[in-house]
C-alpha cells in the first residue's frame, strides 16, 4: 500500500530516523499487519519516497508499505492516523498499482514565508532570479561542499502575497515548483539564490512547507496527484482524500 500523511507544527523538526520510529511504533500500536523480511535480522517492509528536509513542513510525506495479509486501505488509514503522534496525520491510503512511486515524483510545491522581507523587494529579486541563465549556491552534503546551479531546477517562482504576525511583522510569502534533482534542489538552496542575485536576505530562518509533489502536468506550476493511477486501478479501495491545504499563519507555540 501507499500512504500520503503530513508533518505539521513541531513535527517539522524531528528527523527522518525520528519520523521512521514514530511510524514503526504507530503501526505496531495500530495493530496493521506489516509484513517482514526474511533473514536473521527481520525488517518490517517499509519504504520512504523523497522525505523533506528536517526543519521543513509537508503536507505531502509518502512511504510504501507491504502487509503481511489483506485489509481494507480505509480501515489502514484509520487505525494508523489513529495512533499516530500530534503533527504528523495520515491523510489517503491506497493500494498500489504496477510501477514505482519515486517515479512519479518529479517535482515538489513549496511555500515558503521569509520574514521581514517586504513583498516588492521579494518581487524584485524574483524577476532577477528569473532574468538570470544560472543562480549557483553552494551547500554542504555528506560528501563535502559542493556547488551547483538552481535556476535550472526552478519552473515556477512567484510572490504570493504580504501577511504579518505578532507586533505587525511583515513577510514575504513565496510560492515555488522545484523539479526533483541530483543534487537536489530544495527550497532554501533558492532563497539563497535570491540572496545572490539581489541580496535578498530574511531577518531570521525561512518558514518552508511542501503543499505537493507528484508529476509535472501541463502547466509549469502544475503537479499532479502520485497516487492518482493507484486509485484508478483500484478505485472501490481508494480512501477519501483530504483537500491540500493552504498551511495556517503561524503561532507562539510553533517558534
Amino acid at each position: 500500500m501507499r500512504v500520503r500523511y503530513t508533518k505539521r507544527g513541531r513535527m517539522r523538526f524531528a528527523s527522518h530516523r525520528d519520523i521512521a520510529r514514530a511510524l514503526e511504533r504507530a503501526l505496531r500500536r495500530a495493530g496493521v499487519p506489516v509484513a517482514f523480511s526474511a533473514g536473521f535480522t527481520p525488517h518490517p517492509k517499509l519504504s520512504y519516497v523523497n522525505a523533506a528536509p528536517t526543519g521543513v513542513a509537508s503536507e505531502a510525506e509518502y512511504f510504501e508499505i507491504t502487509l503481511a495479509e489483506p485489509v481494507a486501505p480505509d480501515e489502514v488509514r484509520v487505525r494508523l492516523d489513529g495512533a499516530m503522534p500530534d503533527g504528523l496525520d495520515v491523510v489517503e491510503v491506497v493500494e498500489a498499482a504496477p510501477g514505482g512511486l519515486a517515479d512519479r515524483l518529479q517535482a515538489s510545491e513549496w511555500l515558503v514565508e521569509l520574514p521581514g522581507v517586504d513583498p516588492d523587494d521579494a518581487a524584485e529579486a524574483v524577476a532577477a532570479f528569473d532574468a538570470a541563465d544560472t543562480v549557483e549556491v553552494e551547500r554542504l552534503t555528506k560528501k563535502g561542499r559542493r556547488r551547483f546551479d538552481t535556476r535550472a531546477a526552478v519552473l515556477h517562482l512567484r510572490v504570493d502575497g504580504r501577511a504579518t504576525r505578532g507586533r505587525d511583522e511583515t513577510y514575504a510569502i513565496l510560492r515555488m515548483v522545484v523539479r526533483h534533482t541530483t543534487p537536489a534542489v530544495r527550497p532554501d538552496d533558492v532563497v539563497n539564490g535570491l540572496r545572490r542575485v539581489a541580496d535578498l536576505a530574511p531577518l531570521s530562518s525561512p518558514v518552508m512547507t511542501r503543499l505537493a509533489q507528484g508529476p509535472l502536468g501541463g502547466a509549469p506550476d502544475a503537479i499532479a496527484d502520485p497516487l492518482a493511477a493507484d486509485v484508478q486501478a483500484d478505485p472501490a479501495g481508494s480512501t477519501v482524500e483530504t483537500p491540500r491545504p493552504t498551511p495556517p499563519a503561524r503561532s507562539s507555540a510553533d517558534e
